[in-house]
């Protein structure tokens, strides 16, 4: 049974797709500080001075009565709220993600494409019969299918 499992995991598709998922998790996180760190700032402060992270609303105070002056205070009093921002950021991060896999699938078409379009078309070893229709050789002087002569 370890043999099998070894023979399993040593096959290139199942290699190939964990180094995939590992470098996927990779790029996840350095999306995400992308996001956080670099893009969010500047919208913020252009909006005048919100961290996204703290854009919230509350829905039902906690045990500690608010206002309170960050997110993670209101869920340290335990009070329910709707985390707009966090949910802002976590769309930006989506988009990001899903435009960086579609500039990777459209570059890989594209590569794709230069190849089928470099490589010639073989020249063709058959013609058609002017007579009956079926494909033959084309050193063929006669048709092998209706015996007629064939031009040329």
């Amino acid at each position: 049974m370890l043999k099998d499992f070894r023979d399993f995991i040593m096959r290139g598709n199942v290699v190939d797709m964990a180094v995939g998922i590992v470098i996927g998790a990779s790029f996840g996180g350095i999306v995400k500080s992308l996001v956080d760190d670099v893009l969010m700032p500047p919208i913020g402060l252009l909006l005048g001075r919100v961290d996204f992270s703290n854009l919230y609303v509350v829905l039902q105070e906690g045990v500690t009565p608010g206002p309170y002056a960050a997110l993670v205070e209101a869920k340290k009093a335990g009070a329910v709220t709707l985390n707009i921002g966090l949910f802002a950021n976590t769309v930006i991060n989506f988009l990001i993600v899903g435009m960086a896999i579609f500039l990777v699938v459209r570059a890989t078409n594209r590569l794709r494409d230069m190849q089928k379009n470099a490589e010639p078309e073989a020249a063709p070893t058959t013609r058609d019969c002017p007579f009956c229709a079926t494909s033959i050789s084309l050193k063929a002087v006669r048709c092998p299918n209706c015996t007629s002569e064939l031009p040329g």
